[in-house]
């Protein structure tokens, strides 16, 4: 059983008195989280100042998942990172050691406090009929996916196209070929999931774009519910977005304790509530059952499951001279 190394400040709640006002908290974070943490910082803000009478500043960093990841390597002092996949946050730890190998462990849920599905966003009315991964390859289909060497989304959709072709019959070369088939069929290659939405919302570039079903929502938000259709595909992996602390940074800086606090509360009730409401998809079973109606039930599959762990995963299909660069041409 994995040692969960927060799990005593959970327990016992550490109200400590300071300052009426902490040092600001950087999280740095992936493109399609804009609008849950927009809802989610005020809401720990005023937990925090209800339990530790601290006034808490919270900045934002957001952009394609594996160029933050670079920028936080590189010196960008993150309190915490909040990527939407191990990699990028492995990245961490494998460059420079701001955070320890076995950062997974020190959250429940192997530090993800939620879970997401990648859909396809058609056109009103769908003109091109697509339904499930085979449509995506057809003669005359665009598909919008960010790149999947810098963008987790890009990663995710990837995996799940080649997952499919496995979970259907095939084996490792037809699903290599499926994929490669499907990337002949992207016109560009976003570095982010918002300028992947962009190009499909905005200016009007593909039939399809494949994203999370959060940002579905945020789509719907911005560009309003008429303009489009969500489709569930038959299989996806499951999205599972992590979390940590950058301890060198917050050793640094003495912001661990409302570092970890902001972290821990994503588990809360009200954080699990606010996740739900932006269509991530929450760990706690009460919490799902009461918005069970907007999350279609999806055939999921484990990336590392299917495919080994993250770092394996990484350097089979995305490092430079692996399988994505071997089956895409740039058009």
């Amino acid at each position: 059983m994995k040692k969960h190394l927060f799990a005593p400040l959970l327990a016992a709640g550490l109200f400590l008195g300071g300052a009426a006002q902490a040092a600001p908290l950087l999280n740095v974070s992936y493109d399609v989280m804009r609008d849950f943490y927009k809802e989610y910082n005020p809401a720990f803000q005023k937990h925090w100042k209800e339990t530790h009478d601290q006034n808490i500043t919270i900045q934002m960093s957001h952009g394609g998942s594996s160029k933050q990841a670079r920028a936080v390597i590189d010196g960008l002092p993150a309190d915490v990172i909040t990527m939407n996949q191990a990699t990028d946050i492995n990245a961490l730890a494998d460059n420079g050691g701001l955070i320890p190998k076995n950062w997974a462990e020190r959250l429940p849920n192997n530090s993800a406090p939620f879970t997401s599905a990648t859909v396809f966003i058609v056109r009103k009315g769908n003109p091109k009929g697509i339904k499930d991964w085979p449509d995506l390859v057809k003669d005359g289909t665009e598909v919008i996916i960010p790149n999947p060497k810098v963008t987790g989304n890009g990663r995710y959709s990837y995996l799940s196209a080649w997952g499919y072709v496995m979970k259907t019959g095939g084996d490792e070369a037809k699903a290599k070929a499926f994929v490669g088939e499907l990337f002949k069929h992207v016109p560009v290659l976003d570095t982010g999931g918002r300028a992947a939405t962009t190009t499909f919302m905005q200016n009007q570039i593909g039939d399809v774009l494949l994203t999370f079903e959060n940002e579905a929502e945020m789509i719907a938000r911005e560009f309003g519910r008429g303009n489009f259709e969500v489709i569930y595909p038959s299989v996806s992996a499951e999205a599972e977005p992590p979390v940590t602390v950058v301890d060198k940074v917050v050793d640094k800086k003495g912001s661990r304790e409302v570092a970890e606090g902001y972290l821990m509360y994503l588990w809360s009730d009200e954080g699990q509530r606010i996740a739900a409401d932006n269509y991530l998809r929450p760990r706690n079973a009460a919490v799902l059952a009461q918005y069970q109606d907007r999350f279609p039930k999806v055939d999921f599959f484990s990336v590392e499951q299917l495919f080994g762990d993250w770092r394996t995963v990484q350097k089979t299909h995305f490092a430079d001279g692996g399988v994505f660069d071997q089956i895409y041409a740039p058009h």
